[in-house]
Protein backbone atom coordinates (compact mmCIF):
# COMPACT_ATOMS: atom_id res chain seq x y z
CA UNK A 1 0.00 0.00 0.00
CA UNK A 2 1.27 3.57 -0.83
CA UNK A 3 2.25 5.85 1.95
CA UNK A 4 -0.12 8.43 2.93
CA UNK A 5 2.86 9.95 5.40
CA UNK A 6 2.72 13.92 3.98
CA UNK A 7 6.55 14.78 4.08
CA UNK A 8 5.98 18.24 2.75
CA UNK A 9 2.88 20.06 5.20
CA UNK A 10 2.86 23.35 3.79
CA UNK A 11 0.47 26.45 5.28
CA UNK A 12 -1.59 28.34 3.08
CA UNK A 13 -0.90 31.96 3.03
CA UNK A 14 -3.72 33.65 0.57
CA UNK A 15 -2.09 35.33 -1.81
CA UNK A 16 -2.88 38.69 -3.27
CA UNK A 17 -2.24 42.88 -1.80
CA UNK A 18 0.47 43.17 0.01
CA UNK A 19 0.94 39.11 0.64
CA UNK A 20 2.83 37.88 -2.47
CA UNK A 21 6.22 35.32 -3.33
CA UNK A 22 8.43 35.14 -5.91
CA UNK A 23 10.71 32.53 -7.60
CA UNK A 24 14.15 32.51 -9.26
CA UNK A 25 16.46 35.07 -9.17
CA UNK A 26 15.16 37.44 -12.26
CA UNK A 27 11.62 37.57 -10.29
CA UNK A 28 13.37 38.81 -7.02
CA UNK A 29 15.50 40.99 -8.56
CA UNK A 30 12.54 41.94 -11.01
CA UNK A 31 10.18 42.84 -7.26
CA UNK A 32 13.46 44.49 -5.54
CA UNK A 33 13.98 46.79 -8.59
CA UNK A 34 10.60 48.00 -8.93
CA UNK A 35 10.77 48.49 -5.05
CA UNK A 36 13.59 51.07 -5.77
CA UNK A 37 12.04 52.62 -8.43
CA UNK A 38 8.51 53.23 -6.41
CA UNK A 39 10.82 54.79 -4.01
CA UNK A 40 12.21 57.38 -6.20
CA UNK A 41 14.79 58.66 -4.18
CA UNK A 42 18.07 59.68 -5.19
CA UNK A 43 19.71 57.05 -2.71
CA UNK A 44 18.30 53.79 -1.95
CA UNK A 45 19.70 51.54 0.74
CA UNK A 46 18.52 47.56 0.33
CA UNK A 47 19.94 45.75 3.51
CA UNK A 48 20.30 42.03 3.02
CA UNK A 49 20.57 40.68 6.33
CA UNK A 50 21.72 37.22 6.49
CA UNK A 51 21.70 34.08 9.06
CA UNK A 52 24.79 32.28 9.08
CA UNK A 53 24.93 29.58 6.64
CA UNK A 54 23.64 31.03 3.48
CA UNK A 55 25.88 30.67 0.76
CA UNK A 56 27.05 34.51 0.88
CA UNK A 57 29.51 34.69 -2.16
CA UNK A 58 27.07 32.87 -4.51
CA UNK A 59 23.72 35.05 -3.30
CA UNK A 60 25.50 38.34 -3.08
CA UNK A 61 27.09 37.65 -6.53
CA UNK A 62 23.32 36.35 -7.78
CA UNK A 63 21.64 40.21 -6.10
CA UNK A 64 24.26 42.35 -7.75
CA UNK A 65 23.76 40.44 -11.11
CA UNK A 66 19.82 41.25 -11.26
CA UNK A 67 19.82 44.48 -9.11
CA UNK A 68 23.28 46.06 -10.76
CA UNK A 69 23.59 48.63 -7.70
CA UNK A 70 25.46 51.52 -7.68
CA UNK A 71 27.51 50.50 -4.56
CA UNK A 72 27.91 47.10 -2.76
CA UNK A 73 29.08 47.35 1.20
CA UNK A 74 29.64 43.73 2.75
CA UNK A 75 29.23 43.61 6.17
CA UNK A 76 31.90 41.15 6.97
CA UNK A 77 34.79 44.05 6.54
CA UNK A 78 33.56 45.02 10.14
CA UNK A 79 33.68 41.69 11.67
CA UNK A 80 36.50 40.17 14.36
CA UNK A 81 39.01 38.20 13.27
CA UNK A 82 39.03 34.26 13.39
CA UNK A 83 41.43 34.34 16.40
CA UNK A 84 39.30 36.91 18.10
CA UNK A 85 36.25 34.86 18.11
CA UNK A 86 37.97 31.50 18.92
CA UNK A 87 39.59 33.58 21.81
CA UNK A 88 35.71 35.47 22.85
CA UNK A 89 33.96 32.05 22.74
CA UNK A 90 36.95 30.03 24.35
CA UNK A 91 35.69 29.78 27.89
CA UNK A 92 32.42 28.73 27.06
CA UNK A 93 33.41 26.21 24.09
CA UNK A 94 35.78 24.29 25.82
CA UNK A 95 37.51 21.11 24.38
CA UNK A 96 34.50 18.16 24.53
CA UNK A 97 32.99 17.58 21.22
CA UNK A 98 29.23 17.87 21.99
CA UNK A 99 29.09 19.62 24.91
CA UNK A 100 29.79 23.44 25.63
CA UNK A 101 27.69 26.34 27.79
CA UNK A 102 25.21 28.44 26.17
CA UNK A 103 25.93 31.35 25.34
CA UNK A 104 24.54 34.87 26.26
CA UNK A 105 26.25 36.97 23.59
CA UNK A 106 24.87 39.08 21.20
CA UNK A 107 25.69 39.41 17.20
CA UNK A 108 27.57 42.78 18.02
CA UNK A 109 30.23 40.69 19.84
CA UNK A 110 31.19 39.45 16.48
CA UNK A 111 31.89 42.52 15.12
CA UNK A 112 34.89 45.28 15.95
CA UNK A 113 33.59 48.50 16.83
CA UNK A 114 36.27 50.50 15.05
CA UNK A 115 35.17 48.44 11.96
CA UNK A 116 31.51 48.86 12.01
CA UNK A 117 32.36 52.60 12.46
CA UNK A 118 34.11 52.68 8.96
CA UNK A 119 31.29 50.51 7.43
CA UNK A 120 28.83 52.85 8.55
CA UNK A 121 30.69 55.88 6.86
CA UNK A 122 31.07 54.17 3.73
CA UNK A 123 27.08 53.67 3.53
CA UNK A 124 26.43 57.21 4.25
CA UNK A 125 28.98 58.32 1.46
CA UNK A 126 27.57 56.06 -1.11
CA UNK A 127 25.17 57.16 -3.54
CA UNK A 128 22.11 55.68 -5.96
CA UNK A 129 21.06 52.16 -4.87
CA UNK A 130 23.51 50.68 -2.26
CA UNK A 131 23.74 47.21 -1.54
CA UNK A 132 24.50 46.14 1.94
CA UNK A 133 25.02 42.30 2.68
CA UNK A 134 26.25 39.95 5.54
CA UNK A 135 25.17 37.75 7.88
CA UNK A 136 23.76 39.77 10.95
CA UNK A 137 24.31 43.28 8.29
CA UNK A 138 21.88 44.80 10.37
CA UNK A 139 24.61 45.78 13.01
CA UNK A 140 26.42 47.83 10.50
CA UNK A 141 22.95 49.16 8.94
CA UNK A 142 20.73 49.68 11.69
CA UNK A 143 18.08 52.38 9.09
CA UNK A 144 17.66 50.79 5.54
CA UNK A 145 15.14 51.72 2.82
CA UNK A 146 14.15 48.06 2.26
CA UNK A 147 15.42 45.64 4.70
CA UNK A 148 15.37 41.97 3.22
CA UNK A 149 16.11 39.16 5.73
CA UNK A 150 17.67 35.87 4.23
CA UNK A 151 16.86 32.77 7.03
CA UNK A 152 17.93 29.42 6.56
CA UNK A 153 16.82 26.02 7.97
CA UNK A 154 18.77 24.44 10.97
CA UNK A 155 18.53 21.15 9.36
CA UNK A 156 19.96 23.20 5.73
CA UNK A 157 23.01 24.47 7.92
CA UNK A 158 23.24 21.07 9.31
CA UNK A 159 23.85 19.45 6.05
CA UNK A 160 26.12 22.16 4.94
CA UNK A 161 28.26 21.35 7.98
CA UNK A 162 28.30 17.87 6.79
CA UNK A 163 29.51 18.67 2.99
CA UNK A 164 32.50 19.98 4.08
CA UNK A 165 32.17 23.43 2.78
CA UNK A 166 30.49 25.81 5.36
CA UNK A 167 32.33 26.81 8.63
CA UNK A 168 31.10 28.10 12.10
CA UNK A 169 30.27 31.92 11.51
CA UNK A 170 33.78 33.36 10.84
CA UNK A 171 35.72 30.76 11.03
CA UNK A 172 37.56 28.79 8.58
CA UNK A 173 37.05 25.36 9.89
CA UNK A 174 34.55 23.95 7.60
CA UNK A 175 35.34 19.89 6.98
CA UNK A 176 36.22 19.35 10.51
CA UNK A 177 34.47 17.63 12.86
CA UNK A 178 30.80 18.13 12.21
CA UNK A 179 29.54 17.22 15.78
CA UNK A 180 32.13 20.52 16.50
CA UNK A 181 30.70 22.26 13.94
CA UNK A 182 27.18 21.79 15.20
CA UNK A 183 28.08 22.27 19.11
CA UNK A 184 29.93 25.81 18.16
CA UNK A 185 26.15 26.40 16.64
CA UNK A 186 24.43 25.52 18.65
CA UNK A 187 25.72 26.59 21.57
CA UNK A 188 26.90 29.91 20.22
CA UNK A 189 26.26 31.17 17.08
CA UNK A 190 23.12 30.43 16.89
CA UNK A 191 21.98 31.90 20.01
CA UNK A 192 23.65 35.39 19.08
CA UNK A 193 21.77 35.05 15.45
CA UNK A 194 18.12 34.15 17.05
CA UNK A 195 18.49 37.53 19.16
CA UNK A 196 19.38 39.62 16.02
CA UNK A 197 16.29 38.12 13.92
CA UNK A 198 13.64 37.80 16.57
CA UNK A 199 13.82 41.85 17.37
CA UNK A 200 13.41 42.04 13.60
CA UNK A 201 9.81 40.36 12.44
CA UNK A 202 7.91 43.65 12.21
CA UNK A 203 10.79 45.57 10.07
CA UNK A 204 11.38 43.08 7.39
CA UNK A 205 10.35 43.94 3.82
CA UNK A 206 11.42 40.54 2.44
CA UNK A 207 12.27 37.29 3.17
CA UNK A 208 14.82 35.57 1.41
CA UNK A 209 14.77 31.62 1.10
CA UNK A 210 17.67 29.92 -0.19
CA UNK A 211 17.66 26.88 0.98
CA UNK A 212 17.62 25.00 -2.18
CA UNK A 213 20.20 26.99 -3.26
CA UNK A 214 19.24 26.51 -7.44
CA UNK A 215 15.89 27.40 -6.86
CA UNK A 216 15.70 30.79 -4.37
CA UNK A 217 12.70 32.37 -3.40
CA UNK A 218 11.40 35.24 -1.65
CA UNK A 219 7.93 36.03 0.02
CA UNK A 220 6.83 39.45 1.12
CA UNK A 221 7.07 40.52 4.96
CA UNK A 222 3.41 40.67 4.88
CA UNK A 223 3.43 37.33 3.14
CA UNK A 224 5.36 36.11 6.30
CA UNK A 225 3.80 38.00 8.87
CA UNK A 226 0.47 36.05 7.90
CA UNK A 227 1.88 32.75 7.17
CA UNK A 228 2.80 33.36 11.26
CA UNK A 229 -0.08 34.39 12.45
CA UNK A 230 -2.11 31.24 10.68
CA UNK A 231 -0.18 29.13 11.92
CA UNK A 232 -0.40 30.21 15.58
CA UNK A 233 -4.37 30.17 14.91
CA UNK A 234 -5.05 26.88 13.48
CA UNK A 235 -3.39 22.99 13.91
CA UNK A 236 -0.55 22.36 11.90
CA UNK A 237 2.72 20.29 11.27
CA UNK A 238 6.34 21.54 10.44
CA UNK A 239 8.30 19.76 7.72
CA UNK A 240 9.65 16.39 9.02
CA UNK A 241 13.54 15.15 8.19
CA UNK A 242 14.53 12.08 8.19
CA UNK A 243 18.67 10.98 9.35
CA UNK A 244 20.31 7.69 9.05
CA UNK A 245 22.38 6.00 12.19
CA UNK A 246 24.67 3.35 13.02
CA UNK A 247 21.37 1.27 15.13
CA UNK A 248 19.11 2.25 12.14
CA UNK A 249 16.22 0.62 11.02
CA UNK A 250 13.88 -0.07 7.94
CA UNK A 251 10.00 0.49 9.29
CA UNK A 252 9.83 4.21 8.01
CA UNK A 253 11.69 3.75 5.27
CA UNK A 254 9.03 1.76 4.28
CA UNK A 255 6.00 3.34 6.08
CA UNK A 256 6.87 6.24 4.78
CA UNK A 257 8.07 6.02 1.44
CA UNK A 258 11.71 7.12 1.61
CA UNK A 259 14.38 6.70 -0.07
CA UNK A 260 14.82 2.97 -0.49
CA UNK A 261 18.69 3.67 -1.57
CA UNK A 262 19.46 4.70 2.04
CA UNK A 263 20.82 2.05 4.12
CA UNK A 264 18.37 2.75 6.86
CA UNK A 265 16.81 5.38 8.89
CA UNK A 266 17.48 6.20 12.34
CA UNK A 267 15.82 9.15 13.21
CA UNK A 268 12.60 11.48 12.38
CA UNK A 269 12.63 14.92 13.85
CA UNK A 270 8.70 15.64 13.45
CA UNK A 271 8.11 18.09 16.09
CA UNK A 272 11.15 19.75 16.96
CA UNK A 273 10.85 23.91 15.84
CA UNK A 274 14.28 24.81 16.88
CA UNK A 275 15.40 22.27 14.51
CA UNK A 276 12.48 21.74 11.62
CA UNK A 277 11.02 24.09 9.39
CA UNK A 278 7.54 25.65 8.44
CA UNK A 279 6.30 25.56 5.10
CA UNK A 280 4.17 28.44 3.34
CA UNK A 281 2.75 27.85 0.34
CA UNK A 282 1.88 32.10 -1.07
CA UNK A 283 0.29 31.84 -4.36
CA UNK A 284 1.78 28.53 -5.22
CA UNK A 285 5.46 28.91 -4.49
CA UNK A 286 6.21 27.46 -1.31
CA UNK A 287 9.23 29.13 0.89
CA UNK A 288 10.83 26.89 4.03
CA UNK A 289 11.11 29.14 7.17
CA UNK A 290 12.39 27.94 10.52
CA UNK A 291 10.09 26.86 12.52
CA UNK A 292 11.54 28.75 15.69
CA UNK A 293 10.15 32.07 13.69
CA UNK A 294 6.79 31.42 14.94
CA UNK A 295 7.75 30.25 18.54
CA UNK A 296 9.69 33.74 18.71
CA UNK A 297 6.93 35.52 17.00
CA UNK A 298 3.56 34.20 18.45
CA UNK A 299 4.68 32.50 21.88
CA UNK A 300 1.61 33.54 23.64
CA UNK A 301 -0.66 32.18 21.08
CA UNK A 302 1.31 29.03 20.52
CA UNK A 303 2.51 28.16 23.97
CA UNK A 304 -0.41 29.91 26.04
CA UNK A 305 -0.26 32.44 28.36
CA UNK A 306 1.03 29.70 31.28
CA UNK A 307 3.42 28.32 29.11
CA UNK A 308 5.25 31.30 27.78
CA UNK A 309 5.36 32.49 31.44
CA UNK A 310 7.21 29.34 32.57
CA UNK A 311 9.35 29.08 29.48
CA UNK A 312 9.25 31.86 27.71
CA UNK A 313 9.63 32.00 23.99
CA UNK A 314 10.57 28.05 24.04
CA UNK A 315 8.40 25.22 22.61
CA UNK A 316 9.16 22.96 25.74
CA UNK A 317 7.57 19.43 24.11
CA UNK A 318 9.36 17.39 21.65
CA UNK A 319 8.08 14.54 19.30
CA UNK A 320 10.58 12.45 17.86
CA UNK A 321 10.95 8.81 16.22
CA UNK A 322 13.70 6.19 16.66
CA UNK A 323 13.70 3.44 14.11
CA UNK A 324 15.56 0.54 15.35
CA UNK A 325 13.44 -2.34 13.22
CA UNK A 326 16.37 -5.07 11.75
CA UNK A 327 18.45 -2.36 13.02
CA UNK A 328 20.34 -2.44 16.55
CA UNK A 329 20.23 -1.24 19.97
CA UNK A 330 20.43 2.51 20.96
CA UNK A 331 23.34 3.14 23.06
CA UNK A 332 23.20 2.42 26.79
CA UNK A 333 22.32 5.97 28.05
CA UNK A 334 21.17 8.71 30.39
CA UNK A 335 20.27 12.18 30.61
CA UNK A 336 20.76 15.02 32.92
CA UNK A 337 19.05 15.70 36.54
CA UNK A 338 17.73 19.46 36.45
CA UNK A 339 20.12 21.25 38.32
CA UNK A 340 22.88 19.64 36.34
CA UNK A 341 21.76 20.70 32.80
CA UNK A 342 22.10 24.41 34.54
CA UNK A 343 25.04 24.19 36.02
CA UNK A 344 27.42 22.35 33.52
CA UNK A 345 25.96 23.68 30.44
CA UNK A 346 23.58 26.58 31.13
CA UNK A 347 20.15 25.16 30.20
CA UNK A 348 17.17 26.09 31.95
CA UNK A 349 14.94 22.29 32.42
CA UNK A 350 16.49 18.99 31.20
CA UNK A 351 15.36 16.54 28.69
CA UNK A 352 13.25 14.30 29.98
CA UNK A 353 11.46 11.97 28.05
CA UNK A 354 9.20 8.90 27.66
CA UNK A 355 9.47 6.07 25.14
CA UNK A 356 5.98 5.50 23.26
CA UNK A 357 5.79 2.44 20.94
CA UNK A 358 4.72 3.10 17.62
CA UNK A 359 5.40 -0.68 16.73
CA UNK A 360 7.27 -3.69 17.43
CA UNK A 361 8.55 -6.48 15.60
CA UNK A 362 7.36 -9.28 18.14
CA UNK A 363 8.70 -12.54 16.38
CA UNK A 364 12.42 -10.85 17.91
CA UNK A 365 11.55 -10.48 21.55
CA UNK A 366 12.06 -6.94 21.38
CA UNK A 367 12.78 -5.10 24.61
CA UNK A 368 13.80 -1.78 26.12
CA UNK A 369 16.58 -1.09 28.74
CA UNK A 370 15.66 0.73 31.68
CA UNK A 371 17.30 1.54 35.07
CA UNK A 372 19.64 -0.73 36.63
CA UNK A 373 19.41 -4.15 38.11
CA UNK A 374 18.47 -4.88 41.76
CA UNK A 375 21.52 -5.41 43.72
CA UNK A 376 23.72 -3.65 41.85
CA UNK A 377 25.87 -1.05 42.72
CA UNK A 378 27.26 2.22 41.85
CA UNK A 379 30.46 1.29 42.04
CA UNK A 380 30.76 -2.20 40.56
CA UNK A 381 28.81 -0.18 37.46
CA UNK A 382 31.39 2.93 37.06
CA UNK A 383 34.62 0.01 36.94
CA UNK A 384 32.38 -1.75 34.47
CA UNK A 385 32.40 1.25 32.58
CA UNK A 386 35.56 2.40 32.60
CA UNK A 387 37.10 -1.00 32.11
CA UNK A 388 34.87 -0.77 29.06
CA UNK A 389 36.54 2.23 27.54
CA UNK A 390 39.73 0.16 27.54
CA UNK A 391 38.62 -3.23 26.60
CA UNK A 392 35.78 -2.89 23.88
CA UNK A 393 33.29 -4.55 25.67
CA UNK A 394 30.99 -4.92 28.38
CA UNK A 395 27.82 -7.01 29.81
CA UNK A 396 24.53 -4.66 29.33
CA UNK A 397 22.12 -7.09 30.68
CA UNK A 398 24.19 -7.96 33.73
CA UNK A 399 23.28 -4.25 34.92
CA UNK A 400 20.77 -2.90 33.24
CA UNK A 401 17.26 -4.01 32.97
CA UNK A 402 15.78 -5.32 29.52
CA UNK A 403 11.75 -5.17 29.55
CA UNK A 404 9.76 -6.94 26.76
CA UNK A 405 8.17 -4.17 24.58
CA UNK A 406 5.02 -4.25 22.28
CA UNK A 407 3.10 -2.14 20.43
CA UNK A 408 1.50 0.76 22.16
CA UNK A 409 3.29 0.41 25.48
CA UNK A 410 4.73 3.34 27.26
CA UNK A 411 8.11 4.07 28.94
CA UNK A 412 8.92 7.02 31.14
CA UNK A 413 12.55 7.78 31.30
CA UNK A 414 13.18 10.75 34.02
CA UNK A 415 16.15 12.18 33.91
CA UNK A 416 19.38 10.55 35.17
CA UNK A 417 17.62 7.14 34.45
CA UNK A 418 19.42 4.47 32.41
CA UNK A 419 17.90 3.46 29.00
CA UNK A 420 18.23 2.55 25.37
CA UNK A 421 15.63 1.02 22.89
CA UNK A 422 16.35 -2.44 21.90
CA UNK A 423 16.79 -3.17 18.18
CA UNK A 424 13.51 -4.13 16.51
CA UNK A 425 11.46 -1.36 17.57
CA UNK A 426 9.95 1.52 16.61
CA UNK A 427 9.72 4.61 19.28
CA UNK A 428 7.87 7.91 19.62
CA UNK A 429 9.91 9.57 21.84
CA UNK A 430 8.10 12.32 23.46
CA UNK A 431 9.98 14.63 25.90
CA UNK A 432 11.13 18.04 27.14
CA UNK A 433 12.48 20.29 24.14
CA UNK A 434 16.43 19.79 25.24
CA UNK A 435 17.42 17.32 22.61
CA UNK A 436 21.50 17.25 22.54
CA UNK A 437 22.04 16.34 26.26
CA UNK A 438 22.74 12.97 25.87
CA UNK A 439 25.35 11.24 27.97
CA UNK A 440 26.37 7.80 25.79
CA UNK A 441 27.78 5.06 28.55
CA UNK A 442 27.77 2.13 26.10
CA UNK A 443 27.30 1.85 22.17
CA UNK A 444 28.15 -1.50 21.48
CA UNK A 445 31.42 -1.25 19.94
CA UNK A 446 30.30 0.60 17.47
CA UNK A 447 31.82 3.28 14.99
CA UNK A 448 29.59 6.10 13.89
CA UNK A 449 29.15 6.57 10.29
CA UNK A 450 31.97 8.90 10.17
CA UNK A 451 34.23 6.18 11.10
CA UNK A 452 34.89 7.25 14.47
CA UNK A 453 34.14 6.09 17.72
CA UNK A 454 31.02 8.04 18.96
CA UNK A 455 31.40 10.24 22.25
CA UNK A 456 31.28 8.49 25.27
CA UNK A 457 30.43 10.64 28.42
CA UNK A 458 30.96 8.09 31.18
CA UNK A 459 31.59 10.84 33.97
CA UNK A 460 28.78 13.34 32.83
CA UNK A 461 26.82 9.86 33.30
CA UNK A 462 27.81 8.38 36.52
CA UNK A 463 26.97 12.06 37.89
CA UNK A 464 23.37 11.65 36.86
CA UNK A 465 22.51 8.24 37.34
CA UNK A 466 20.01 7.60 39.99
CA UNK A 467 20.89 4.66 41.51
CA UNK A 468 17.75 3.63 43.84
CA UNK A 469 15.79 3.16 40.12
CA UNK A 470 16.35 -0.36 40.23
CA UNK A 471 14.12 -3.23 39.11
CA UNK A 472 11.53 -2.93 41.58
CA UNK A 473 11.45 0.86 41.49
CA UNK A 474 11.27 1.15 37.68
CA UNK A 475 8.10 -1.41 37.61
CA UNK A 476 5.87 0.17 39.49
CA UNK A 477 6.88 3.74 38.32
CA UNK A 478 7.76 3.77 34.58
CA UNK A 479 6.41 0.81 33.04
CA UNK A 480 3.07 0.31 32.02
CA UNK A 481 1.40 3.18 33.79
CA UNK A 482 -1.62 3.21 31.92
CA UNK A 483 -5.01 4.80 33.69
CA UNK A 484 -8.92 4.71 32.29
CA UNK A 485 -9.81 8.85 32.52
CA UNK A 486 -13.17 8.31 31.01
CA UNK A 487 -15.16 5.92 28.66
CA UNK A 488 -18.15 6.26 26.56
CA UNK A 489 -19.49 4.27 23.55
CA UNK A 490 -16.84 4.79 20.57
CA UNK A 491 -13.90 6.64 22.93
CA UNK A 492 -11.88 5.55 26.19
CA UNK A 493 -9.28 8.16 27.23
CA UNK A 494 -6.08 6.70 28.87
CA UNK A 495 -3.71 8.65 30.88
CA UNK A 496 0.00 7.25 30.00
CA UNK A 497 2.32 9.21 32.12
CA UNK A 498 4.81 10.89 32.33
CA UNK A 499 6.74 10.30 35.67
CA UNK A 500 5.62 12.96 38.39
CA UNK A 501 9.12 14.50 38.37
CA UNK A 502 8.03 15.42 34.51
CA UNK A 503 6.18 18.18 33.24
CA UNK A 504 4.65 16.65 30.11
CA UNK A 505 1.19 15.21 30.68
CA UNK A 506 0.22 12.36 27.75
CA UNK A 507 -3.15 10.96 27.17
CA UNK A 508 -4.22 8.36 24.90
CA UNK A 509 -7.48 8.20 23.02
CA UNK A 510 -9.01 5.24 21.42
CA UNK A 511 -11.75 6.16 19.16
CA UNK A 512 -14.09 5.08 16.52
CA UNK A 513 -16.55 8.00 16.94
CA UNK A 514 -15.28 12.34 17.63
CA UNK A 515 -13.09 12.82 20.26
CA UNK A 516 -13.48 16.67 21.77
CA UNK A 517 -10.64 18.28 22.94
CA UNK A 518 -9.39 21.45 24.39
CA UNK A 519 -6.20 23.08 24.50
CA UNK A 520 -7.34 24.40 28.31
CA UNK A 521 -4.86 27.58 27.32
CA UNK A 522 -1.94 25.47 26.62
CA UNK A 523 -0.24 23.79 23.32
CA UNK A 524 -1.16 20.39 22.38
CA UNK A 525 0.78 17.99 20.54
CA UNK A 526 -0.46 14.43 18.99
CA UNK A 527 0.46 12.23 16.72
CA UNK A 528 -2.06 9.74 15.07
CA UNK A 529 -1.06 6.30 16.54
CA UNK A 530 -3.36 3.81 14.96
CA UNK A 531 -5.74 4.48 12.17
CA UNK A 532 -4.85 5.34 8.39
CA UNK A 533 -6.43 8.63 8.87
CA UNK A 534 -8.08 11.50 10.58
CA UNK A 535 -9.51 14.96 10.37
CA UNK A 536 -9.09 17.57 12.89
CA UNK A 537 -12.19 20.26 13.01
CA UNK A 538 -12.90 23.50 15.38
CA UNK A 539 -16.56 22.94 16.48
CA UNK A 540 -17.22 26.60 15.21
CA UNK A 541 -15.89 26.48 12.03
CA UNK A 542 -12.78 28.41 13.34
CA UNK A 543 -10.10 26.98 10.98
CA UNK A 544 -10.52 24.46 7.78
CA UNK A 545 -10.96 20.83 8.38
CA UNK A 546 -7.04 19.32 8.82
CA UNK A 547 -6.24 15.65 7.92
CA UNK A 548 -3.61 13.56 9.54
CA UNK A 549 -2.21 10.52 8.87
CA UNK A 550 -0.87 7.51 10.68
CA UNK A 551 2.35 8.12 12.43
CA UNK A 552 2.64 11.91 11.69
CA UNK A 553 2.90 14.81 14.62
CA UNK A 554 0.52 17.73 14.55
CA UNK A 555 0.59 20.43 16.77
CA UNK A 556 -2.53 22.31 18.35
CA UNK A 557 -1.99 25.91 19.40
CA UNK A 558 -3.16 27.34 22.84
CA UNK A 559 -4.72 29.82 20.92
CA UNK A 560 -7.28 27.06 18.92
CA UNK A 561 -9.25 25.95 22.63
CA UNK A 562 -11.76 23.35 21.76
CA UNK A 563 -11.16 21.07 18.37
CA UNK A 564 -12.55 17.77 17.48
CA UNK A 565 -10.60 14.51 16.28
CA UNK A 566 -12.84 12.29 14.31
CA UNK A 567 -11.71 9.43 12.09
CA UNK A 568 -11.88 10.05 8.07
CA UNK A 569 -10.62 8.30 4.77
CA UNK A 570 -10.59 4.83 3.90
CA UNK A 571 -10.74 2.39 7.09
CA UNK A 572 -12.71 5.39 9.08
CA UNK A 573 -15.03 2.73 10.55
CA UNK A 574 -11.94 1.19 12.23
CA UNK A 575 -10.54 1.53 15.71
CA UNK A 576 -8.06 4.86 15.75
CA UNK A 577 -6.36 6.02 18.70
CA UNK A 578 -3.83 9.46 19.02
CA UNK A 579 -1.24 9.97 21.93
CA UNK A 580 -1.62 13.62 22.88
CA UNK A 581 1.18 15.47 25.46
CA UNK A 582 0.76 18.81 27.19
CA UNK A 583 2.37 20.64 29.89
CA UNK A 584 1.38 20.57 33.46
CA UNK A 585 -0.26 23.45 34.71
Amino acid sequence: MKSNYDKFPSIKVPCGGECRAFSGWDAIGGEISARVAALAKSKTVVCVDAYHGVWEDEVLAALEAVLKPDAVIETREANKTRDEVRAMLAADQGDDRVFAVMSHKKVEDWFDPAKVAAVKRKIEAARGTVLVFGVAAAVCCPESDIYIYADMARWEIQMRFRSGKLSNWLDDNAGEDALRLYKRGFFADWRALDRHKRARYGMMDYVLDTNDAAEPKMMTGAAFRRGLEIAASRPFRVKPYFDPGVWGGQWMKEKFDLDPSRKNYAWSFDCVPEENSLLMDVGGVTLETPSINLVFAKPVELLGDKVHARFGAEFPIRFDMLDTMRGGNLSLQCHPLTEYIQDAFGMHYTQDESYYLLDADASASPVVYLGKKTGVTREEFAAALRESEKTGTFDALRYVNAFPAKKHDHFLIPGGTLHCSGANCMVLEISATPYIFTFKMWDWGRLGLDGRPRPIHVEHALANIQFDRDTEWVRKNLVGRVETISERPGVKEERTGLHEREFIETRRHWFTEPVVHDTCGGVNVLNLVEGEEATVESPTCAFAPFTVHYAETFIVPAAVGKYVVRPSGPGAEKLHATIKAYVRT
